[in-house]
């Protein structure tokens, strides 16, 4: 075992380095099973472990080639725009803010210290994962709120007291509930499975829309009494949501409204390098790090460097930024956002998730399709009954829904919003947010996300 893990180690720091770049590809025949034989052989010796190693490095040296042929072309997150004194002010403001406690306090934490009244729940799904609810407790109408892939409850109070969606909910009177999907730092408990168990991660956002938030809507209208409640989803929690509500109709009369932030169902056009990286996904790259017992998207510092040199470039405000997996994922809009509570964020997220949720939106970019998970041929007809896997069934939406969306957005393209657009029979407002940069993160970060997103979320709320 302690030469296993050796040779991992030096693997992992060679593929952080250039003299991955000299090594050809494999050929088709993998070299796995030769490291695992040597590896495990208690006697063995010098030559043997060099011709370990050797195999390991040649079975790893085409992720690099992967990655840039995968990612494609990406935007910069560090531009020529942002100018020696623009870099200078971000460094001293981020450096002046980085002490700040809000960066280390747990959501509970935060809530106290800003006078809201906080309560946690546990749910437990038909699956028997434990999941974490926060309530901003009101006799008000329920609110429900879900986060983004990466994400917590947490979203939606990183950018602090004065623009934080949850406080400024609970500030209008709502009964806010915040959810938290299986796998994220709140719910990582199951009945048979611990978190080091892959089985506990054998998931996607499929089991996150059928499951978690199924229990979790049917938990918080029992608590409060009420017939229906208001949803609002964040990236992957408006995905989580269209799963639902496609898979079990009957939700539909648990819902009032829906509103949709950076939906995200079709992503055949989105920018994301983690995204796209994961689009060979389930058969290539995924298969890889699984082989290796990863089963918990924790990227090594080897993958961050890989990408931050590819989209960052070198500096203080790519090393700042790319230093927290959540900006390479979603990108940042420099414009709107809050350096002094930037250390705040990136104390809050990623929060965790599984390989198989990234991988499930990697299909997507390949197939176009909004479809469920694919296990391959044979495994789809044991899941599905057919060798190819169904698409969601949109049509079965009700609810009235509105869609926020913006130009650059890395996730949730125009063009495959408009495409969900399309699709929705129910929709009773697209608006497109009126500021080009604006991006995915913005919508829980941005500085002014309460005058480009929130003031027309609340008036909806009130009309419905």
């Amino acid at each position: 075992m302690v030469k296993i893990y050796i040779v991992t180690t030096i693997v992992f720091h060679l593929s952080a380095g250039e003299i991955i770049n000299l090594l050809p590809l494999p050929e088709e025949t993998s070299t796995t099973g030769n490291i695992a034989e040597l590896s495990h052989d208690k006697n063995l010796t010098s030559l043997e472990f060099a011709n370990v190693l050797s195999a390991a490095v040649n079975s790893i040296a085409w992720i690099p080639q992967i990655i840039a042929k995968s990612i494609g072309y990406v935007p910069s997150l560090v531009n020529s725009n942002n100018n020696g004194e623009k870099v200078e002010q971000f460094v001293t403001e981020f450096k002046d803010s980085v002490h700040n406690e809000d960066a280390k306090l747990t959501i509970e934490g935060l809530l106290n210290k800003y006078n809201y009244a906080c309560e946690v729940h546990k749910v437990i799904t038909e699956d028997d994962y434990v999941l974490t609810l926060h309530r901003i407790p009101s006799n008000r109408s329920p609110v429900f709120l879900m986060h983004g892939i990466l994400g917590s409850s947490d979203d939606f109070v990183i950018a602090g007291v004065e623009s934080g969606l949850a406080y400024k909910l609970a500030d209008l009177g709502y009964d806010v509930w915040m959810g938290n999907a299986r796998g994220n730092k709140h719910s990582r408990k199951h009945a048979l499975f611990n978190p080091t168990d892959e089985r506990f991660w054998d998931f996607s956002w499929h089991e996150i829309g059928v499951y978690d938030l199924s229990a979790m809507i049917d938990y918080a209208l029992n608590i409060t009494q009420k017939s229906s409640l208001k949803y609002i989803g964040f990236s992957q929690g408006t995905t989580t949501f269209f799963v639902l509500l496609s898979e079990r109709p009957e939700y539909n009369d648990k819902i009032s409204v829906m509103i949709a932030l950076s939906p995200v169902a079709y992503i055949s056009r989105a920018k994301s390098p983690v995204i796209r990286l994961m689009s060979p996904g389930t058969t290539i790259l995924s298969q890889f790090i699984k082989s290796l017992g990863f089963y918990e998207f924790l990227p090594d510092d080897s993958l961050v460097r890989i990408l931050k040199l590819m989209i960052c470039g070198t500096g203080p405000v790519g090393d700042i930024l790319c230093s927290n997996i959540a900006f390479l994922t979603s990108g940042y809009d420099f414009a709107q956002l809050n350096v002094t509570n930037l250390p705040v964020i990136m104390g809050h997220i990623p929060a965790g998730s599984s390989i198989k949720q990234l991988a499930h939106y990697g299909q997507g970019l390949l197939t176009n399709d909004f479809a469920k998970f694919d296990y391959g041929e044979e495994d789809n007809i044991l899941h599905y009954g057919v060798s190819t896997p169904p698409n969601y069934a949109l049509e079965n939406i009700l609810v009235p829904i509105a869609i926020f969306y913006s130009d650059s957005d890395w996730l949730a393209h125009p063009s495959d919003v408009k495409r969900l657009y399309k699709r929705l029979n129910s929709v009773i407002d697209l608006y497109r947010i009126p500021f080009k940069k604006f991006n995915h993160l913005d919508y829980i970060i941005a500085k002014n996300v309460t005058y480009f997103v929130y003031n027309r979320v609340f008036r909806l709320l009130a009309l419905n």
